[in-house]
């Protein structure tokens, strides 16, 4: 997939206001992977081989390292969306597809509802009637939803593209080769943009954020899932100590590689905090941007609008 050169757009449009420099955007050719200082194309290219060497076991090391508590984030984060048919979402380093998957599981069961809501008030439909109905709408599950699964890394695409045939979805997905930073889609085109446990491995945070609200469209909703920082001192510690004592061993054991959730761990420690990110949020051009932590801040939720 070519990507589409949209980055000086991206900066003519942003809003007024300079973005201010914050940690985690070098101004700089120096940037944070991990606790190492590389060069932006230096980290690029080690973030891109981190998660091919990670790809395969990808869903397995998520279950061993948050005891499958992921899973409930997940959940919560596209309950928070409570999209309704009709929705068109973009995932952003979504590759393994657990936010699309999600996205569409719901919209199925709202349209369902829907369909019976329909049918209890037409008591006098025949069974015929009633029987072509489910056949129409088993036909059209969807209501015209669309996710589209961005994703840097081909190696995590190709997972996702795997696990969605296994599990039997293709109706309303859809796989794009793109970088956060310089998205190739259209502008104003999208309902929700989604970025689960991503937004922390794109190169330039400013940037992402401000391509994230080019491509919504007015009244989209921008919905930012990821590792944060816990806020209880005692808590911090045993959570430092899982992290950096356990997490790196599951690495080894599960997935034959250590360095790469060694820098998963560090990159968690460098992100910034819950306001800095809101902030940052807000430079980009959202508006009522806000956030919800889960489990004492290990992960929040951030949302914000494009009015």
């Amino acid at each position: 997939v070519r990507l589409c050169r949209c980055r000086c757009r991206a900066l003519l449009s942003r809003p007024a206001g300079a973005l201010r420099a914050r940690r985690g955007l070098a101004a700089g050719p120096e940037m944070h992977f991990g606790f190492q200082t590389v060069t932006e194309e230096e980290r690029r290219e080690k973030i891109y081989q981190v998660f091919e060497n990670v790809a395969k076991k990808y869903d397995v090391m998520n279950d061993s390292m948050t005891l499958g508590i992921h899973r409930v984030w997940k959940d919560i984060l596209v309950h928070k969306m409570n999209p309704c048919p009709g929705t068109l979402l973009l995932d952003v380093a979504g590759g393994t597809g657990d936010i699309a998957f999600r996205f569409i599981n719901y919209v199925r069961s709202v349209r369902k509802r829907q369909l019976q809501r329909k049918l209890k008030h037409h008591q006098n439909l025949s069974w015929q009637e009633i029987f072509e109905s489910y056949q129409k709408d088993e036909f059209n599950s969807l209501g015209d939803s669309q996710v589209v699964v961005c994703d840097i890394n081909r190696e995590m695409l190709k997972v996702g593209k795997q696990k969605a045939q296994h599990l039997g979805y293709s109706e309303g997905l859809s796989w794009v080769l793109g970088n956060a930073e310089e998205l190739p889609f259209d502008d104003d085109k999208f309902d929700v943009y989604t970025i689960a446990f991503g937004i922390r491995n794109v190169t330039r945070i400013d940037l992402a954020l401000q391509e994230a609200y080019r491509v919504l469209k007015p009244g989209g909703r921008f919905l930012c899932l990821e590792f944060s920082h816990v806020s209880n001192p005692l808590l911090s510690r045993l959570y430092d100590l899982y992290s950096f004592q356990v997490i790196p061993v599951l690495g080894e054991v599960i997935a034959g590689d250590w360095r790469s959730y060694q820098y998963l761990v560090e990159s968690i420690r460098q992100f910034p905090p819950q306001e800095e990110l809101k902030a940052m949020i807000e430079d980009a051009g959202f508006f009522k941007v806000d956030y919800e932590n889960l489990n004492f801040g290990i992960v929040a939720i951030h949302s914000g609008f494009k009015l």
